[in-house]
């Protein structure tokens, strides 16, 4: 079983300590994490110590991580292609669309830049945004995150709020 974090949209320009805190607590049980762009700075990813991360650049990335990271990817985990983009051009209601025209085969595809967290399926894909993890969404909402779980035959995936002793 492979446990995968996944996060987007974290918007800093360093891996602060709370920052630190967040990715340690939150994802202490995965093995593999996703970075669906707009991490802003690559430094970000420091934060992941020795896990295994993909990330992609997202609209909001300094130029340097934009030339240090690609748009989109496609990374095989267990028996699943899983699509990995931000998902910037165009308008927010076709986003799932460019996607799917984007990855085509993967059975997961995981995008960001709405801060919308979403998971569904759309015929056999597994369809993830997971929000924005330092939520920067209105109001003050706080920040959203998945974990997908994949296993020899299955892959699945559940959103989750950052709790308020996170903050």
């Amino acid at each position: 079983m492979i446990r995968v974090g996944i996060l987007s949209d974290t918007h800093l320009n360093s891996p602060d300590s709370r920052f630190r805190r967040q990715v340690q607590k939150t994802f202490r049980d995965c093995s593999v994490i996703l970075h669906a762009g707009d991490l802003t700075d690559f430094s970000i990813l420091e934060a992941f110590g020795d896990k295994e991360v993909h990330a992609v650049h997202g609209n909001m990335c300094s130029s340097s991580a934009q030339q240090q990271l690609p748009m989109e990817k496609t990374i095989k985990l267990g028996n699943f292609s899983i699509g990995l983009c931000h998902g910037a051009n165009g308008p927010r209601h076709t986003i799932e669309d460019r996607m799917w025209d984007l990855f085509p085969t993967a059975d997961c595809i995981v995008y960001g830049h709405t801060h919308i967290p979403v998971c569904h399926r759309l015929a056999k894909t597994l369809f993830i945004n997971p929000g924005s993890f330092t939520g920067t969404g209105r109001y003050g909402a706080a920040g959203t995150y998945a974990i997908m779980i994949i296993d020899s035959n299955n892959i699945s995936a559940e959103l989750y709020q950052l709790g308020a002793d996170s903050r």
